[in-house]
This record gives structure tokens, sequence and C-alpha cells, in this order.
């Protein structure tokens, strides 16, 4: 196995085509993130989001809403370039292996957390290990399932949350595969090779903690503290969360804007309004009611954008559900939906539809996984499903607070002529309602699902949502086979040799079909006239470090 040093920039080679704004200007410099121009101003933007269903801890939060807002606080060891998404080092100085499975990571000095705290190699190897540990409840926790002593610090529920079982007590409350060498040195050693590791550390759940988080949990769940370049304010619930530029910042480029207010509305259509009118800076989603004829872009004349981004949209089954357990269900409701027509009836032709599940440009991705399974073949489509004996509507559902009605609508209307059964969209008044109920496993209908990047890699679009006890495995999805398979994927002795067997993963997935791939996400964002410098990025986030503001 040949040897590997990750230096300043991680030697992991993408695809991802450079993301070009439609207007706006340039994002950051290749390898190192955008760098704001100008002189640092007190100027606040506004930016659309949903309220985050969780404290704002790295370990939990699993979700757009939230996520966007711990992107801004926090920086982790690794992050990714505003264009091309491609991984370079952040806190850290150096990441070296020469066999895919122990680590040494290096990590460059001065960083410290918005009180004032060093950022440490402790402050990573504790965050991990809160993580991790089953007890504590963290949703990110299988993201640390690669290394040594997982399996010490976590055991998983019998019989699920709502069982009478209780998950058996971890006999370790640290994973063995942790070392702190010295306050700048941290050593990960993995229980088999993954050589997408490098790759991985630069989603969020692998973010330091600062101490207080650990002696006085309330008090960090009051005022959040992270070491990234926007510190917590305030927040409102339902109302927004306000942040505030961090002046003694680490990173080797400093945003130029002086704070963010994440601002929550009832509904897509209300932030479209005040983005039209000026009253919002940045909205990152234009509902389908203004995607429809491209009225966006007769609204919002040079402040607008469309283009691709890492993220596919579907629509999963509660598998823990008896009436969805059937794949034959599963798959015949997939052929129903007629993906070409919704995209030309609702997105003007914008979303391509999906033929499998991993984005294009996606490093790993290999195309129509999906083949027959995926296109609309109305009669095949009934056959299989009157054989199923499936009683009852059909029935979809998502919040209402996120512009997803139209499309669901549409798609349930194509359902209904290729079944001859009736379809209806069901809305839940709120995202958090929505998610509440999806964590809980309390879904009775099929519901929107969805997948925007964490990192780039195929290895990220199948083991944390199809993985038994993924952390964002909420339709309760399991396959031994397939766990398997991606076992043997995730200790492939390089991320090339590991493509291959993530490939025959997903075509085994696809056959289970537990969410149904609809399309392949293209990001239409707008924005105020305030905003100059606006780069969108791979992840459909707005650029905090380029993005400048003219009064």
């Amino acid at each position: 196995m040949r040897s590997r040093r990750v230096g300043g920039l991680l030697a992991v080679t993408t695809s991802v085509a450079l993301v070009a704004g439609a207007c706006g200007g340039s994002g950051g410099e290749p390898a190192g993130g955008g760098g704001g121009s100008g002189e640092p101003t007190d100027a606040t933007i506004s930016i659309y989001n949903t309220y985050p269903e969780n404290p704002l801890v790295p370990g939990n939060t699993t979700e757009v809403g939230g996520g966007r807002v711990i992107d801004a606080m926090f920086t982790g060891l690794v992050e990714y370039d505003p264009r091309t998404a491609e991984p370079y080092n952040a806190v850290a100085e150096s990441i070296e292996t020469t066999d895919s499975r122990v680590y040494t990571i290096t990590l460059n000095d001065g960083w410290t957390f918005h009180d004032g705290t060093p950022v440490t190699a402790q402050s990573f190897a504790d965050a991990w290990n809160y993580t991790a540990y089953s007890p504590n409840g963290q949703q990110n926790a299988s993201f640390f399932a690669q290394i040594q002593g997982y399996a010490d610090v976590h055991t998983e529920d019998p019989d699920g949350a709502d069982g009478p079982q209780e998950a058996p007590q971890p006999t370790a409350q640290e994973m063995s595969g942790l070392r702190v060498v010295d306050d700048l040195t941290l050593e990960v050693t993995l229980a088999e090779p993954f050589s997408v590791f490098p790759t991985q550390l630069g989603y969020s759940a692998f973010a330091p903690l600062p101490e207080i988080f650990f002696t006085d949990q309330g008090a960090y769940e009051a005022k959040p503290i992270g070491n990234g370049p926007f510190a917590f304010v305030s927040a409102q619930p339902g109302v927004n969360i306000m942040l505030e530029r961090y002046e003694e910042f680490a990173g080797e480029n400093q945003p130029t804007i002086g704070g963010i207010e994440w601002r929550v509305y009832e509904t897509a259509e209300a932030a479209y309004a005040d983005i039209v009118a000026n009253n919002l800076d940045f909205l990152p989603i234009i509902p389908s009611s203004a995607i429809a004829g491209n009225l966006f872009q007769t609204d919002l004349p040079d402040r607008h954008v469309s283009q691709p981004y890492l993220g596919i949209q579907t629509v999963t089954f509660p598998v823990y559900d008896p009436r969805f357990q059937d794949p034959q269900l599963r798959q015949a409701i997939s052929m129903a939906v007629d993906r070409n027509a919704v995209n030309e009836q609702i997105f003007g032709g914008l979303k391509p539809p999906a033929d499998g599940y991993v984005a294009p440009n996606v490093p790993g991705r290999t195309e129509n996984q999906c083949g027959d399974l995926c296109t609309y073949q109305p009669e095949r489509a009934k056959q299989m499903f009157d054989a199923t004996g499936f009683e009852g509507p059909i029935e979809l559902t998502s919040n209402a607070d996120a512009g997803n009605a139209e499309w669901m609508q549409a798609a349930c209307v194509t359902i209904s002529n290729a079944l001859g059964r009736e379809c209806n969209f069901v809305p839940v008044p709120t995202f958090g309602e929505f998610r509440t109920a999806i964590n809980a496993q309390e879904m009775s209908r099929i519901y929107r699902s969805g997948w925007v990047a964490d990192y780039p890699s195929i290895e990220n679009f199948l083991n944390p949502i199809y993985r038994t006890g993924g952390s964002s495995n909420d339709g309760g999805y399991s396959n031994p086979e397939v766990d398997a398979m991606l076992a043997r994927a995730d200790a492939a002795p390089s991320e090339e040799e590991g493509h291959a067997l993530y490939q025959e993963a997903e075509r085994m997935i696809i056959q289970d079909m537990p969410a149904i791939p609809l399309y392949f996400q293209s990001v239409q964002a707008g924005w105020s006239e305030r905003l100059d410098t606006v780069t969108v990025t791979p992840f459909r986030a707005l650029d905090l470090f380029s993005v400048t503001v003219s009064e």
C-alpha cells in the first residue's frame, strides 16, 4: 500500500465542476476557500432558514436549518472549496497516513473558541467521544463507527426507541482509537482502513467543542460557542438566530460582513416576496411558484442563480410501517412517478430526473444505477402495485413551510393516473413538527426526503442514509447484505477500489427501493441588491467569506 501524505491540500481527487454564479462574481481562491474582498464592515445580512430542530451541537445536528448555522459557527480540521468542493486543511496543519488506518493529525496553533479558550487536540477527542457515546443520544454518532473502539462506546437499542428493552450500557466512554499525543497532535486509529476519512473530516460532526460544553451543557446550549468565523449572539425560537463576526478567527481567510441574521419564515413564498422587495438578503431555495415560467428571472434581474449542486430529492417509505414493507410496492410507486412531466411542469426543466441515489459530479458516482425502476412505466407499475394488495389511498407528506407542495401534488397526480388509486398530498405545518415525527418514527405516509452532501464522496450518499443505524436512516431500512457490502467498500485500500464496491451497494439498495430517487438538485437562489460577490457553493450555501455588502 502506497504511502500518502495529506498536507495543505488533501490528496483527494474530485470531479466537481467549477460552480459559476449566473451573476455576481467570484468565489474563493482554489484550495483555500473564498476570501472577503474589501474592508470589514458592521453590516449584517439576512438569510432565509428553517429553525434548527435541536440545540446547536454539531454532533446532534443532521438537518439543513441547523447545519447552516453550525457551519458558520464552527471550522473543522478540513473545509471544502466554495466553488469546487475540493477538501483543504483548515484547523489541521497536516493529516498523515501510510496505511489509511492510522492517521496522525497535526493542528495549526493559535485557534481559539469564541470564549477565548484554545482549540486543542483534546477539544476534538472530547467532542468525538461525546458524540459516539450512545447514552448521549447524538444523531451523528455513526460517523465515528470506523474509529477503533466505537463498538465499546456505542450500543444499539435491541427493539428500537419505543420498545420495552433498553440498550446495553457501553463498556467504555472513550474510543480506544483516539490518542491525544500533545496539545496539537491527535492520532486516530481506525478499525479498518478507510481512505475516505480525510475527506470526511470536513463534516460538522467532526467539529471540536469547548470545555464549557462538558462542564455546563445548559450554559452552552443557551449560548453556543464555536471556533468559526461567526459567533452566536441570540436566538428567538421560530423567528431568527443572530451571529456576529468573530474578530479573533484564526482562519487564513476572513469574512467582511459583520454578522448574519438567520431568519425564519412561515412559507418560502413569504421569503421570496421579501427577496423581491429587498427586505431579505439571501434566499437559497426559490419556491416552485416562482420557478414556474422562470418568473424568478424576471423578478430578480441580475440577482439570481441557477446551477447544480451536490444534492438529490427523494421520498422515503417508513418501512417500519407494515403497509410499506413490500419492496414490490415501493418499486411500483417509483415507476408510477412521471419525473419528466413533474420537472417540466413545476421546475421548467431545471431539475433533471434522478437515475440513482448519488448526485452528479460526486466522486465515485456511476450513471443509470436505477434503470427501469426510475422510469415512468404506468402499465408495469399498475400490475405490480395491484399484486401487492395495498389498501387505501397513497399519501405523500412534507412540511408546508419550505415550498414543496407544488411538486409533491404534481407527483401525486402522475401516481394516481398510473395506478388508478387516489393519491393525496397531506402537509405538516412546520419543519419542526415534520422532523419530530420522522425522528420518533411516527410517520404513516411516504414523506419528502433528500440529501445534500456533507462531503464530496459516494460513501456519503449511502452509509448515513441506508446502512442499518445510519445517522440519517430515518425510514428504518435495514439489509444485512447491504451493510456487509458497505463495510467492504469502507475497508477498501483506496478510494478508487472502494468506488466499485459502493456502486454495487447502491444497486442492491435500489432493488429494495427504501426511498424513491426523484430528481437531482439544482439550486435556484436569489439575493437583494445589497449583496455583491455572491457565490453559491456546491452544498447550496452562500459563501460567507466572499460575499460583500454595498450600502
